[in-house]
């Protein structure tokens, strides 16, 4: 694979639009609560993210974070708490002390400013790569399709895919597929990115090319969530890391606490088995 090349992947424009933001958080979520059911899934969840900084949320599988990423961009709607994105409450407007749900409309417009990798890489089968990083861009902000089209050619090329633009889906392997996942993201030129375990239905050999893509990012100065079990990308990349489970954040701070000297006996448990 090509290096992705730095300073490439994220356009000049949102970096702009992050250097408004700086002093304000990224996201920030306030006593998050989220039930399916009798189940609850989030219970009081608090935690802060700086305009360009990479947070990563570990923990075992059922501890919640897969659905608090799902939170902060609305797929799933908060049962209790706040969440805002850039300082804006995501997904309700507030008014006295009560919150009223947003039109469908102004969702997607507030969804549109946030990228999302999932751990499946849903691309549209029947499209080619550089169309999968297109679509979005010319069917949802109305850029002309030759500018959307110059623009997806340049972010294939910037996660070292240049040689496929013209190929579809099934003909990429799995880390070539995760690769246009996150150029089709990055092509709505989103200020937050978030990442839902995006190397867990990865063969070992491939998951470093996405990586490699993903520190670039965190390196140019994206702003992510991380839902991940690789280690070494938290240790190299994070600036801040928490363990979740049962719906709650037991332990949070930066990566050489978390990571080399937890303080809570159940992360210490959860760090001896990832890391045996």
């Amino acid at each position: 694979m090509n290096r992705p090349v730095p300073g490439c992947l994220i356009d000049a424009a949102t970096l702009a639009d992050e250097a408004e933001t700086v002093g304000k958080p990224m996201v920030k979520a306030e006593q998050v609560w989220k039930s399916f059911g009798k189940l609850d899934v989030l219970r009081g969840v608090d935690f802060i993210v700086q305009p360009q900084q990479t947070f990563v949320l570990l923990g075992p599988s059922g501890g919640g974070k897969s659905t608090l990423l799902r939170c902060i961009n609305h797929l799933e709607k908060i049962d209790a708490g706040r969440l805002y994105v850039a300082g804006e409450l995501m997904g309700y407007k507030e008014r006295g002390n009560a919150l009223h749900e947003m039109k469908a409309r102004d969702v997607a417009r507030q969804r549109a400013s946030i990228g999302m990798v999932f751990q499946r890489f849903n691309l549209f089968p029947h499209k080619t790569a550089i169309e999968n990083v297109m679509e979005a861009p010319v069917m949802v902000q109305r850029v002309p399709r030759k500018q959307a089209e110059q623009e997806a050619i340049d972010l294939l090329g910037c996660v070292g895919l240049s040689a496929k633009l013209d190929t579809y889906p099934a003909q990429l392997s799995g880390g070539q597929q995760q690769r246009v996942a996150i150029a089709r993201a990055l092509a709505m030129k989103p200020k937050l990115m978030l990442f839902d375990e995006p190397t867990s239905a990865l063969d070992p050999e491939l998951v470093g090319e996405v990586l490699d893509v993903m520190k670039q990012l965190a390196r140019d100065g994206m702003t992510m969530v991380v839902v991940t079990h690789e280690m070494g990308f938290a240790k190299e990349v994070a600036d801040g890391v928490a363990l979740m489970d049962g719906g709650v954040i037991v332990e949070q701070g930066p990566p050489r606490e978390i990571l080399v000297n937890p303080k809570e006996e159940r992360t210490k448990l959860f760090l001896s088995k990832v890391l045996a």
